[in-house]
């Protein structure tokens, strides 16, 4: 019985962190919801094999990385991801590793024309041993930009349709939203007899708020 136990939690193995972020941006595109902070505690260790402990971190990490937007709407906080922004913010990271990728080429060119300028054949002068130093590290930084390309361009190509193809779906869950503020609001004004200026001030919500 011992034996069988010890096998069976060698056998587990935890989640990287890229790992988790990927299965709480899962948790957002899945349900094409608003979350707090505790609700997605709650869901990604049932649904997702999240541990709760971690799903602060890993979603300030979605935040910082623009993969996440949040809020603070009255007293609550929210957090939101929409699929269409995944793809943007993935398509520039695309477009500026090329753009670097261009300028390391262009200073390699460069390092290129000034050791054949030298005309010194393979004679060892300290002028050739900078340049071709130059050189080693500019070509070293033109192939960790080549393969961080890669990456970003393999990065679940079928998962970058799906971001296209689940955009509206997800802008309609916003309008729902905003939709739900503005009844709410219709019936405090009702109910209590306030003025649509003060109910915003007093939660929190936006003068200029509109359907996207």
């Amino acid at each position: 019985r011992f034996k069988n136990t010890v096998i069976i939690i060698m056998g587990r193995k935890g989640l990287s962190h890229e790992e988790k972020r990927q299965k709480v941006m899962e948790i957002f595109y899945e349900k094409k919801d608003f979350f707090q902070l505790k609700e997605l505690e709650r869901i990604a260790p049932k649904e997702k094999g999240v541990i709760a402990q971690s799903v602060k971190d890993i979603v300030q990490s979605l935040v910082d990385d623009g993969l996440v937007d949040t809020d603070k709407i009255g007293t609550c906080i929210y957090f939101w991801a929409f699929p269409s922004k995944a793809s943007i913010t993935r398509t520039n990271k695309i477009e500026k590793l090329e753009n670097s990728l261009k300028d390391v080429e262009s200073k390699m060119e460069i390092c290129k024309k000034e050791i054949k300028n030298l005309k010194i054949g393979r004679e060892d002068t300290s002028e050739r041993e900078a340049i071709l130093e130059r050189l080693s590290q500019v070509q070293s930084e033109r192939n960790d930009l080549e393969s961080q390309l890669h990456k970003s361009e393999g990065c679940h190509p079928d998962l970058i349709k799906k971001y296209k193809e689940e955009a509206q779906v997800a802008l309609d869950a916003a309008n729902r939203w905003t939709d739900n503020i503005f009844a709410i609001k219709s019936w405090c004004k009702k109910r209590f007899f306030i003025d649509e200026s003060t109910l915003n001030k007093q939660f929190n919500i936006p003068e200029d708020l509109d359907y996207l």
